[in-house]
């Protein structure tokens, strides 16, 4: 294989990290602050790529890239206060059991409303084209979706490190008790922390539907990438979760461009299980109190 197609492939597979990294840092997020294991993530995900198709029509993608992840995170929020908020001090397996049903219920919803067969979304008109460096050609769109997941994170990144907010669930993710006995309420920090997180999500789900088919159990497909991402990186490390998700978008992107596509999936297992062995808390997991 040529120099130049093994560096698309490896350009493709640090395009599946990006979107891993996407959902991944909302779980992270939800996870270290809440105890949530959030299943449904992935439908959020799919909810997003679904109102991309609804919204467009009106609005235009731009429109569709603007409202979609909003609607997506008010529904996060909704679905916070409703139901999250309930076992944040509970048992892990319960918020696991909830979101998975939430997932379930999710996905038939997704199907009852626009059928069970894949639906297509163009890239948009003004999105479409080649970027060319030589001999080296690889999709505009594309380039255009790594740039937008470099800003997020770097809006991420400053939020969090950067801001009062941020500094407030930082406290609330290592010690929240603390934080109540120096009368700071964690209830609206973790409104924003899910709206956030799963907003997140419905970008990726927006910025994805012009590449792969848009069906209703996308959701399932990409939310065990996710987990694997979070655990290679380490919970409660922001640029963990990011060097996780560009190393497993690395190494599926050398499988398929060595020619072994059929195992890429099966090495990014295989590099967690390395992961795990030597450091259990993943690459840049810290200690977090809540759960020790």
């Amino acid at each position: 294989m040529s120099g130049i197609l093994l560096a698309q492939q490896i350009l493709n597979g640090l395009l599946d990290g990006v979107y891993y990294l996407l959902i991944a840092l909302g779980l992270s997020l939800i996870f270290s602050l809440g105890g949530i294991v959030n299943l449904a993530h992935g439908a959020f995900f799919a909810i997003g790529a679904y109102l991309t198709l609804v919204i467009s029509p009106y609005l235009g993608f731009s429109g569709a890239f603007v409202l979609s992840p909003v609607a997506v995170a008010l529904l996060g929020v909704v679905i916070e206060r409703l139901l999250f908020r309930r076992f944040y001090r509970a048992d892990p397996i319960l918020s696991l059991l909830l979101t998975f049903g939430l997932a379930m219920v999710a996905e038939q919803a997704l199907r009852m409303i626009f059928g069970a067969p894949p639906l297509s979304y163009s890239i948009p008109q003004d999105l479409r084209g080649q970027v060319a460096i030589g001999s080296f050609i690889y999709s505009f769109y594309r380039v255009v979706l790594l740039g937008i997941a470099v800003v997020c994170v770097a809006g991420l990144w400053f939020l969090l490190r950067k801001t009062a907010f941020g500094r407030v669930v930082r406290a609330g993710v290592q010690n929240p008790d603390m934080v109540g006995a120096l009368g700071i309420s964690l209830q609206p920090y973790m409104s924003a922390v899910a709206a956030l997180g799963i907003g997140l999500a419905g970008l990726a789900g927006v910025l994805l539907a012009p590449i792969y088919a848009i069906h209703p159990a996308m959701g399932n497909e990409i939310i065990t990438p996710a987990f694997v991402v979070v655990v290679i990186g380490g919970l409660g490390s922001f640029w963990g979760v990011v060097v996780a998700a560009l190393l497993v978008g690395l190494v599926k992107g050398v499988m398929v461009g060595i020619g072994y596509s059929a195992a890429s999936t099966a090495a990014i297992y295989f590099l967690m299980l390395l992961v795990l062995v030597f450091r259990p808390r993943g690459l840049f997991g810290e200690r977090i109190t809540r759960f020790e």
